[in-house]
């Protein structure tokens, strides 16, 4: 007769989804309601919110700078989880190699026909980086560190990703520029990624997404790796407090690291710089302790599948929004009740239809039990 399991680490986190949802939120439409309704009302509060819900223009750090890193850094937390079990049991690590290789290489194509759609075009016209893509690649190699090195080992690997790329930025010289520039034009991020990628860039001569910055993206999926790894830590010897104060107080630190960093290496979103790394690391951090004190160890969960349903199907509905006129959706379900409001809020309430479209088909797939897994 088998021994019954005393293993008392969390086998799956409702807070995981739930901060992954509300991650999702503000790319599927969140952000726009701000704006909107910075612009209908002109309140003080709603226009700082805008001004967070935007990007600088080029070094410097906001709110939605985190919305990409975080979904990244939570792809990493969920490692530990779906690969750590089998692992721990001595499943074949080339099988799950291959699992993984696959799902980074899908993500690359979920993002090639993002950025294209199903369409035969010339070569200079195509976009090859892309968000899912630096998800899939970044996320994928961090897996790979996790699948064969010893914790040890990650460790020196995510220090020496930040230490060499601020190496590589400010000491490789641009030809034309010199070296230790960190412009649109002349940092060697974007002069490579020129050389290299085929097609276009996004900003013609650099692109946010591209190929060289993933690099340091790496270490952003193995942050969220050294998180999922303390999470799924038995709570015999480290209880649930434990972890949430751990992950606070490292989140504290590194946005401390990240702001002294700053000064020598500016945070920058576009470069993906090894400050921004330690900037959103620490955001993400503090937001996964909130999340996880807040549901699973308080047990305020009762709303949390609110935003669970969103990110559960959170690759669907990235995809789905792109695709799917959910704006003209929107304004047929609720055009009888925002007629009666004034043009500026108008546009305020279909932002806000437009994601209760976008969550009801959600929900309905939740309901059903059906989600896209990569």
């Amino acid at each position: 007769m088998s021994q019954p399991s005393t293993d008392t680490r969390p086998h799956r986190l409702l807070s995981l989804d739930a901060l992954r949802g509300f991650d999702m939120f503000w790319i599927t439409g969140g952000e726009e309601i701000f704006h909107l309704l910075a612009k209908a009302t002109g309140w003080t509060g709603a226009i700082i919110m805008a001004e967070q819900l935007s990007h600088p223009d080029w070094n410097g750090f906001r709110a939605y700078d985190l919305i990409f890193p975080l979904f990244l850094f939570l792809s990493g937390v969920s490692a530990p989880y779906s690969l750590g079990v089998r692992l721990e049991r001595g499943d074949d690590r080339g099988k799950m190699l291959r699992k993984v290789i696959q799902r980074g290489l899908t993500l690359v194509l979920l993002g090639i026909i993002y950025n294209n759609g199903l369409q035969i075009k010339p070569l200079e016209d195509m976009r090859f980086p892309s968000v899912l893509g630096r998800i899939g690649l970044a996320g994928m190699f961090a897996q790979i560190i996790y699948l064969y090195t010893s914790t040890r080992v990650q460790y020196i690997w995510f220090v020496s990703l930040l230490l060499g790329y601020w190496a590589f930025v400010m000491l490789v010289p641009v030809p034309g520029c010199g070296a230790g520039l960190m412009t649109m034009e002349c940092n060697p991020v974007s002069y490579l990624d020129r050389l290299i990628i085929p097609g276009h860039l996004h900003k013609d001569i650099h692109d946010p997404e591209g190929l060289v910055s993933t690099i340091p993206a790496i270490a952003t999926g193995l942050l969220g790796i050294f998180a999922g790894n303390l999470l799924r830590a038995d709570e015999r010897s480290t209880s649930r407090t434990q972890k949430v104060l751990v992950l606070f107080v490292a989140g504290i630190l590194f946005l401390i690291i990240g702001k002294l960093w700053d000064y020598v290496f500016p945070i920058n979103k576009n470069l993906w710089t090894s400050s921004f790394v330690m900037t959103v690391g620490g955001w993400s951090l503090i937001l996964l302790s909130l999340f996880y004190w807040i549901i699973d160890v308080q047990g305020w969960n009762r709303y949390a599948w609110i935003l669970a349903v969103i990110g559960m199907n959170s690759i669907l509905i990235y995809m789905a929004q792109h695709f799917i006129d959910f704006e003209h959706t929107s304004e047929r379900l609720f055009r009888g009740i925002v007629k009666y409001f004034s043009e500026p809020y108008q546009k305020v309430f279909y932002a806000i239809g437009y994601v209760i479209v976008e969550w009801l088909m959600l929900w309905f797939l939740y309901k059903k039990k059906v989600f896209l897994k990569v």
